[in-house]
């Protein structure tokens, strides 16, 4: 209910500003005088205006309430010319169903009106919102919008943290690819907008400066294999750019009897006082690995804070000098990137200098250059416990010491300084300690980085893989988890059973692979030496030699040495629910049956060719839930009988996200040994999900998928059994694929093409 007009300090912008609320007659004159200083006559004749306005929309106080307290600052940091767009938004928001979203709108932009400082770019940034506003409302007749936006109110409650980290253009491509990805979707689209989803936090990182731990992740692996002799996972940790750097640390994702190391870093890194994001990233995995490999955990129960923080940064010390002796190339990197902050910079009346002493500490027991008889003492202590080979406790006897003699009044004092304190490669120590009994200081860790991982993921765990959004022409990043798993074995006697039933296929496919079995000795020409003479040369030699009248050549003669055929294949096996229809025609088959029919005279015949072969089937349940169902190894022989045991046991469920499939399948392709390597994809139906409602987005992202492979030398091959296929499987492999016109002669054309292309 509005509330009759009472006399104020500002009885002239009271009078424009009409009837209100009693909530705002008790603030207004505060607002006022407040406002006033920031704003030009006009500026605040327009403030009037707009509050006046709000009141008579019907929304309540709450948004004349905002605009009293957002506008002046907003007009003070952008121009008051910013009145317009605001307006203009706050219009479209009025005649839609998202009225309520005036008030969080206003309260959110002051805060980014500071990062965005123009009426250009704020109006840009209005425009944003009301553009995700109009296109994720809910319109049940398909005209007019009748359910409000579900992800504008987390977009404005996230709006100040998002301008803050990526350009405005970057936020935009951001909002569309959560549009696109997640507008039919409320509470994903929620989760996305409020940056709280991976995608979403990975999308983002594609739009900030620096360089992302996943553009690294295969790159540092292998230096922690080889250089560390580790085989841990790696797990971005968010980046917020108003924060300090988050710290890596290290936590068991199993258990104490099969622990899953990983490893938490920053997921952008840039560069910094000359030193890169990689060099950045390689000494925070030195650093942990070397605190697993030579590190203790102590009892922290009766230690206090201050005896903490020395234990901790005596260790580190240590850490980084095995570090150094391991690899001294660091040492730039290490010099230029630690803190070395002033004593001055600590008001000791009123401040604790703790951290910035243990700070100048650590500096001096890597590089020298005591700066006080104290260090000086402390910093030849340290280096003749290192001669000695000191452990985690021998740095706890030195830290203790130090603590005793350099306690000060000061260090009680509850505001601390923390200004140039952080060495940002080492981590926060979590696993140097351990309780003896449950008390506060637990939890400062984070209790999910103790949680055991779900039942069901118990083993290894998803790799992330990209999919490519065709409407916007860019890869998604880490939008799709893949798992791996062992497939759990069937009855083997089955697919002797299928065998019988086909064996005089298995005699044609006998004779047809015999032809592609290499010769077993290859001809060696113009040797120095060998078993027989090699004519051609011979003839060659003597007559350049009286031609020239030189030594005749003495490589004259021809050996022969064994040569085999190195080819490696990957049969992509798809899983998904249509497999399990019957065959019209084919009384008790069904596509699965027939399919494991193929398989298995595939296998049995590349078994009997010596090439390499491993069976992979394929199913997925949205992005969230690739399974990769391992048949059979490389390394395993059909012969050996485990591999059909697990044939008999695949079952078909879910959908086909196969561009996700082809990607984790070819990685592991790529990386076998091999002269010749081919992936060969039996599927029965175009690429879909249950979370993909266009129909081509799939396709195109397989295409992709395809064409990235292929540009890495490995060529895709479709066989399918679907007799409409011929248009997208042209679109996905191009001119690499075969249809299978009746699904009975699937058992029979799969070895087929097999020989085809592998002659």
């Amino acid at each position: 209910m509005l509330a009759p007009q009472a006399s104020t300090r500002h009885p002239l912008w009271r009078e424009r500003l009409g009837r209100v609320f009693p909530e705002v007659e008790a603030v207004f004159d505060d607002a006022l005088d407040r406002g006033l200083p920031l704003l030009s006559d006009t500026g605040a004749a327009k403030w009037m205006d707009l509050c006046a306005w709000l009141a008579r929309l019907g929304r309540g106080p709450e948004p004349v309430l905002a605009a009293l307290e957002a506008w002046p600052e907003v007009a003070a940091v952008a121009g008051e010319a910013a009145y317009h767009p605001l307006r203009e938004a706050i219009g479209a928001f009025q005649k839609s169903p998202n009225g309520r979203a005036i008030a969080p709108l206003l309260q959110s932009l002051p805060a980014v009106a500071r990062r965005l400082p123009s009426e250009p770019a704020l109006r840009r940034y209005l425009q944003l919102v009301v553009g995700l506003m109009q296109r994720t409302s809910v319109s049940i007749h398909g005209r007019h919008a009748t359910e409000p936006s579900p992800g504008l109110p987390a977009l404005l409650q996230a709006a100040p943290r998002l301008v803050a980290q990526v350009p405005l253009e970057g936020l935009a491509r951001w909002i569309e690819a959560g549009i696109r990805a997640h507008g039919g979707h409320p509470q994903r689209q929620i989760a996305f907008f409020a940056a709280e989803s991976d995608d979403s936090r990975a999308l983002l990182q594609r739009e900030r400066h620096g360089t992302l731990l996943m553009d690294l992740q295969r790159r540092l692996q292998c230096t922690l294999q080889s250089l560390w002799q580790w085989d841990a996972t790696l797990v971005p940790q968010p980046v917020d750019a108003e924060a300090p750097l988050p710290q890596p640390w290290l936590a068991n994702d199993g258990d104490a009897d099969t622990p899953l190391w990983g490893l938490r870093l920053p997921e952008v890194l840039d560069t910094f006082n000359g030193v890169s994001a990689s060099t950045r990233y390689r000494l925070m995995i030195g650093h942990l690995a070397l605190h697993r490999r030579h590190g203790q955990a102590l009892v922290a129960d009766n230690w206090s804070p201050l005896q903490r923080l020395a234990v901790e940064c005596f260790e580190d010390a240590r850490i980084d000098r095995l570090l150094l002796q391991r690899c001294p190339g660091l040492r730039g990197a290490i010099l230029a990137l630690h803190p070395c902050p002033l004593l001055d910079s600590v008001d000791e009346s009123h401040q604790s200098g703790l951290r910035v002493r243990l700070t100048r500490l650590s500096h001096a027991l890597l590089f020298g250059a005591p700066k006080d008889e104290l260090e000086d003492h402390t910093l030849a202590a340290f280096d003749a416990a290192l001669a000695e080979g000191a452990d985690s406790a021998a740095m706890a006897r030195l830290a203790l010491a130090w603590a005793a003699r350099s306690r000060r009044a000061s260090d009680q004092f509850a505001d601390v300084v923390f200004r140039d304190t952080q060495v940002d490669w080492r981590d926060d120590n979590r696993h140097l300690w351990r309780f003896i009994e449950d008390g506060d200081e637990e939890q400062a860790f984070d209790d999910e980085a103790r949680r055991p991982p779900p039942a069901d993921e118990q083993g290894l765990p998803p790799r992330r893989h990209p999919e490519w959004d065709e409407a916007a022409q860019q890869l998604r990043p880490d939008w799709v988890s893949v798992y791996d798993h062992l497939q759990p074995a069937g009855d083997a006697s089955e697919i002797e059973c299928l065998l019988q039933r086909h064996a005089g296929t298995a005699r044609h496919l006998q004779r047809l692979l015999q032809h592609l079995r290499p010769q077993d000795r290859a001809r060696l020409r113009r040797q120095d030496e060998g078993s027989e003479l090699d004519l051609d040369a011979a003839v060659r030699a003597l007559v350049d030699a009286r031609a020239s009248g030189q030594a005749v050549d003495s490589r004259v003669q021809m050996s022969t040495r064994p040569e085999g055929r190195r080819f490696a294949v990957t049969l992509l096996l798809d899983l998904s629910a249509s497999v399990n229809d019957p065959v019209p025609g084919a009384a008790g088959e069904t596509v699965l049956s027939l399919s494991r029919a193929a398989v298995a005279l595939l296998a049995q015949a590349v078994d009997a060719l010596g090439d390499q072969l491993a069976i992979v089937g394929f199913h997925s349940n949205t992005r969230h839930e690739v399974r990769l169902w391992h048949l059979k190894g490389f390394g395993e022989r059909w012969s050996d009988g485990a591999p059909a045991a697990r044939l008999a046991g695949v079952q078909g469920a879910f959908s086909t996200r196969l561009g996700a499939a082809l990607r984790h399948a070819g990685d592991a392709l790529l990386a076998r040994p091999a002269d010749q390597r081919l992936m060969l994809v039996l599927t029965d139906g175009v690429p879909s999900d249950v979370d993909a409602p266009d129909p081509l987005h799939l396709v195109a992202d397989a295409a992709h998928a395809v064409r990235t492979l292929a540009g890495q030398g490995l060529p895709v091959h479709a066989v399918s059994v679907d007799r409409a296929a011929d248009d997208y499987l042209r679109r996905i492999f191009g001119k690499r694929f075969s249809v299978v016109d009746r699904v009975e002669q699937l058992p029979r054309r799969l070895p087929e093409v097999f020989a085809a292309l592998t002659r």
